[in-house]
């Protein structure tokens, strides 16, 4: 699992961007909001990846703000949504667009995202309005344990991407981390985040 990938921009397009890490270029699906906030080509960028496998496939995809592919991640794990079609509705709605029509199950706007039907629309609202909406109610109470409030936080989406990677469900790596954090600070290292986790696994 690549968590993520910070390097040389050798060449963006709006759907593709091509990172040089020591003479190997990683070739990174990319949304359009990342694109248009990437820097010019041969400068430096750092990219929050999702590693997707398949039998017949692998492909990496990219996202200059955590926050995008957080939600980004929890779009795919709704049956019926693929990362093809993720990439797609984090390029045609911002994130907090997105969030407030799934926590208002507005469904029609959901749906108008080409290439989600409206079942699919449905079991997205379905899925995660209650969780998003418990977000924004922890984030009023002021707890740092939300996507929206985490933009800075690096070090939390590292640490999540290597315990999914040892085997932990995301779900519940992300809900250890967040209680971790709220016991000890935000201030931990990934190493102090990886290491509470595998001990109170």
């Amino acid at each position: 699992m690549i968590a993520y990938l910070d390097g040389k921009l050798a060449y963006k397009d709006p759907t593709l961007a091509i990172i040089d890490l020591n003479g190997l270029g990683y070739e990174v699906k990319i949304s359009l909001a990342t694109y248009s906030k990437l820097p010019a080509e041969g400068e430096k960028a750092k990219l929050y990846t999702y590693q997707h496998i398949k039998e017949d496939a692998q492909a990496l995809y990219g996202f200059l703000d955590p926050n995008e592919k957080s939600l980004f991640m929890q779009l795919i794990s709704v049956s019926g949504i693929g990362p093809g079609t993720g990439i797609v509705m984090v390029s045609s709605m911002s994130v907090g667009e997105i969030r407030q029509a799934i926590v208002q199950e507005d469904v029609r706007s959901i749906q108008s995202i080409k290439g989600v039907g409206p079942k699919t629309a449905q079991r997205v609202v379905l899925e995660l309005k209650d969780k998003f909406r418990k977000e924004e109610l922890l984030a009023k109470a002021g707890y740092d344990t939300v996507p929206l409030a985490r933009q800075h936080n690096t070090n939390r989406s590292e640490a999540l991407a290597a315990l999914v990677t040892l085997g932990f469900a995301r779900t519940a790596a992300e809900k250890q981390l967040d209680q971790i954090q709220h016991r000890h600070g935000n201030d931990l290292s990934v190493e102090e985040l990886i290491k509470f986790a595998l001990k109170s696994h």
